[in-house]
């Protein structure tokens, strides 16, 4: 009933295509959610997420993964598998016990799927059973908990300058480590995050560490949908942000355009320009042999990419002049993202971060800014990025300011986006004082 009722609804002008996927891996909950894959083609939305309407919160989409000693394996199963059972059972979770994965390893990872709650029940009975199984087999070292998480998200765990971790330590009295970016993979995106501390400081650490991965996955949901709203027809699943996404480190590259006759999203179809740059030595890459690459990306994008001349006072970057529509400066950006990663100029360890210059007329600057600072607080804790309004600045001839933005292409494009819903906020507010006032009149003194 509800995929009869759903196909061809039009929402935002643009009739839905709904279809059902079963998933073989969420069998018991697909009779409940109604197969969750199928609705899930895009990433799922965040709960109660406008216009789609609240689906049942039974799992979370981000589920626990911890690394345990292998030697603990077999207590966590139990006699023909009646610990693990029990645990299921009680903790209403489903867990997988990975232990062909890395033969030989000394440590086996195990995911457990089920919410919030049930994770960290479940994650506390893990420890239990590791604890009385190292005091059975006098086992005197202390059994750290281990959480696997996806890079992506490990950044904004951590936090500025360490400040999210530092208050998680504070505030349950344990010893949190994270693995190096160099033990990544293309094919292991994940750290290890060390937790040391008792069963129960532990068992509290798990509960913040993983509240605070889940926002930032939730975060990255909402980035997508609002930019598949903005271009229909975006391979969002190639970005590789969600955990088991292919390989983790797929590049925002792949890109198809909009669909055949499809209108744009919206009434934002002014033109803008945004400066982006990259690192000098990039430049042949993007240019490509006699500028094809820069001509294929142009046209492909529908956008006008011109590269700056060298500044002599920064020899290390260089700007690239991207101006066209915001459907354009999507297609444009996330090729050069793409392709600076696909070049190895950030290697598959590191994350693709640039800086993105925007001009805001100077009387938006403030309602960027917002009071005290608020506004731009706000936009860098739901993007990820970076903005920065330097409030020495002289205006340009055109009146204008520059907004500099530093982030990953998603968190860059939600932050450009939000600024310039501001700036069009401020011209709407203005028209009406503007007509209102009519002809100018002499001015008392």
């Amino acid at each position: 009933i509800a995929l009869d009722k759903l196909n061809g609804f039009l929402m935002e002008n643009y009739a839905l295509k709904v279809s059902y996927i079963p998933d073989e891996t969420a069998a018991e909950d697909a009779p409940a959610m109604g197969g969750r894959r199928g609705f899930n083609s895009r990433g799922p939305p965040r709960q109660g997420s406008p216009n789609l309407g609240a689906r049942p919160k039974l799992q979370s989409d981000v589920p626990l993964r911890m690394l345990v000693p292998t030697q603990f394996v077999g207590a966590i199963i139990g006699k023909e598998g009646a610990t693990i059972r029990n645990i299921t059972k009680q903790t209403h979770s489903k867990i997988d016990i990975h232990r062909k994965e890395n033969a030989g390893a000394a440590e086996k990872p195990i995911t457990v799927h089920s919410t919030p709650e049930g994770c960290s029940s479940a994650c506390r009975n893990i420890m239990e059973i590791m604890q009385k199984e190292a005091i059975d087999t006098k086992i005197t070292e202390e059994i750290p908990l281990k959480i696997l998480a996806h890079n992506n998200f490990v950044g904004r765990l951590i936090g500025k300058e360490g400040r999210n971790l530092k208050k998680i330590e504070q505030d349950t009295d344990t010893k949190i480590t994270i693995s190096p970016l160099q033990d990544l993979t293309l094919y292991n995106p994940e750290r290890t995050i060390t937790v040391k501390g008792t069963l129960e400081a532990c068992a509290k650490a798990e509960e913040e560490i993983m509240k605070k991965i889940r926002e930032s996955y939730e975060n990255d949901v909402a980035a997508m949908h609002l930019q598949s709203n903005l271009i229909p027809g975006l391979n969002l699943n190639a970005l590789g942000i969600f955990p088991g996404a292919a390989s983790g480190g797929m590049s925002p590259s792949v890109v198809s355009g909009p669909p055949a006759g499809a209108q744009s999203f919206g009434p934002q179809v002014e033109s803008e320009t945004v400066h982006l740059f990259i690192p000098a030595l990039a430049v042949g890459a993007i240019i490509g042999k006699q500028g094809q690459h820069i001509k294929q990306l142009s046209r492909f994008a529908g956008a006008s990419i011109k590269i700056a001349p060298a500044d002599e006072l920064d020899t290390k970057q260089r700007m690239v002049i991207i101006t066209g529509p915001p459907e354009a400066q999507f297609k444009a950006q996330g090729r050069i993202f793409g392709k600076l990663k696909e070049e190895n100029f950030f290697g598959p360890k590191e994350e693709v971060k640039l800086e993105a210059h925007i001009k805001v007329p100077s009387f938006a600057a403030g309602r960027v800014i917002g009071k005290g600072g608020k506004t731009v607080n706000e936009l860098q804790n739901l993007t990820s990025a970076e903005v920065v309004v330097p409030r020495d600045q002289t205006p340009d001839e055109n009146d204008e300011v520059v907004v500099k933005i530093t982030g990953h292409f998603y968190a860059s494009q939600l932050a450009q986006r939000k600024i310039q819903e501001i700036i069009s906020q401020v011209r709407r507010q203005q028209q009406p004082k503007a007509s209102a006032a009519g002809p100018p009149v002499a001015r008392r003194k």
